[in-house]
């Protein structure tokens, strides 16, 4: 399906930012660690406060012995789909600064990190879903994070597949949405309600 079909930027931009987007159904291929790894290294290159690069990734692909376990973490209702993913992924992100001072930034950039893993993974041919619906209580203790690092959200990597291979509620969900236009969110001055 066509993004373009879908989507329509108002102003010129590189088609990157209209072509990515994040379906649900996916392929179940082994994702090679060499794309992984360029996905990681695209994030390291994110902006961050201080450059304190905050961000923190715990991975788990298909066949290893730890999916099982980081796919537990997530709801009901994301594993009917997120069980065809080639990867798991946990972004995570150091709440305090090498010094011990609160880092008031530190999901602000680890979402930047993420966007360039998101982007980066996409020019490689994979797609990647942001999965806010996993057991945040559980996920700490099951991944080993430490005190002071927060677990952000999970991500779920794979081959973009077919929309058949979906249960039928999300069939009709799995096309590229739209956005707000910028008024709804740009404002000069002061804030304005969108």
């Amino acid at each position: 399906m066509p993004v373009r079909e879908h989507r329509r930027p108002d102003h010129d931009i590189d088609p990157l930012f209209v072509n990515r987007w994040s379906p649900r159904a996916y392929t179940g291929e082994e994702i090679p660690d060499t794309i992984l790894e360029q996905g990681f290294e695209a994030a390291r290159w994110a902006p961050s406060a201080r450059n304190a690069q905050p961000w923190r990734f715990i991975y788990s692909k298909r066949q290893s012995p730890s999916w099982a376990v980081v796919f537990g973490l997530l709801n009901e209702r994301n594993r009917l789909w997120a069980d065809k993913a080639s990867a798991l992924i946990a972004v995570l992100s150091k709440t305090t600064y090498d010094d011990g001072s609160l880092n008031h930034t530190h999901s602000f950039d680890a979402g930047a990190a993420w966007a360039n893993l998101a982007h980066q993974l996409f020019l490689a041919g994979w797609h990647t879903r942001a999965i806010g619906g996993f057991d945040r209580a559980a996920a700490g203790n099951v991944l080993g994070v430490p005190e002071g690092v927060a677990v952000d959200i999970l991500i779920a990597v794979g081959r973009q597949g077919t929309v058949d291979a979906l249960a039928e509620e999300f069939q009709v969900q799995e096309t590229p949405n739209g956005r707000r236009p910028l008024t709804a969110f740009v404002s000069e001055g002061v804030y304005r309600a969108g």
